[in-house]
């Protein structure tokens, strides 16, 4: 009687095992490849994480304050991976403010910036093949949206980082080209309104740009997120589009 007990209980733990393993194998044919969640393109900007979705960590803007959208956009950059391992910025232009962040969402710094004196999100089509001079204050705008950032020199062999080439919107070291406009006191206002005066770039401080921009922006590509100031962000930015080509050009007009 012992032995046949005996004999029962090693098929059971026979069959056990042997469920075990086909279990393992199914669940190992049903599973992604690693990492391949993150190179699908993204197609909306979830508001909360799902349940059983990995939990990321959400971007650390440290002791900076930061707007409700700021916040909001860069969580889920940080959560969907949508830099693709790439240093990033947030311009919020409703404030005026620029947020520059590691590849891991980890806040580097925080600076007061100049915006186009004008407010919209869109760029007036051909504006960048258009001299300055021509360019009327209605279109004096920064456009809003997710940019592929790369390196590179204004017409005047100054580094400047491109966000938009084909509209000539690049982020640059403030420069005081026309003493009235006061923009190095603008810079230093507490009120955002009064951070409105390029032509569409986004100028920031020299030391700003040096210290910060220059070393984390200026070696290779990374993506800027501009923040709407007449859209809501959830629309904007629900159509986010995957890291693709970059302009092959590195010269072009500056505003």
């Amino acid at each position: 009687m012992f032995r046949n007990a005996f004999k029962r209980g090693a098929e059971f733990s026979a069959g056990l095992k042997q469920g075990v393993l086909l279990g393992a194998a199914a669940l190992v044919l049903t599973l992604p490849p690693a990492g391949l969640a993150t190179l699908r393109p993204h197609t909306s900007l979830p508001s909360t994480v799902h349940a059983g979705t990995p939990s990321r960590p959400l971007a650390d803007f440290a002791f900076h304050p930061a707007s409700t959208d700021a916040r909001f956009v860069a969580n889920w950059v940080t959560r969907t991976q949508d830099n693709h391992r790439l240093p990033f910025v947030i311009l919020d232009k409703r404030e005026a403010m620029v947020f520059v962040f590691n590849a891991s969402g980890r806040i580097i710094d925080a600076s007061p910036v100049l915006l186009g004196a004008a407010a919209g999100d869109d760029s007036v089509a051909g504006i960048g093949k258009r001299p300055i001079a021509q360019v009327q204050p209605e279109e004096r705008t920064t456009p809003a949206g997710r940019f592929i950032s790369k390196p590179g020199k204004n017409a005047a062999g100054e580094d400047v980082l491109w966000v938009d080439y084909d509209a000539a919107v690049s982020m640059h070291r403030v420069r005081m080209v026309d003493p009235t406009e006061r923009r190095l006191e603008r810079l230093a206002s507490p009120d955002p309104s009064q951070r409105r005066i390029s032509y569409g770039c986004i100028n920031v401080p020299v030391a700003f740009f040096e210290s910060v921009i220059w070393p984390v922006m200026g070696s290779a590509r990374g993506v800027v997120y501009v923040l709407p100031e007449t859209q809501d962000a959830r629309k904007v930015f629900a159509r986010a589009y995957p890291v693709g080509s970059v302009p092959g050009r590195t010269t072009g007009p500056q505003m």
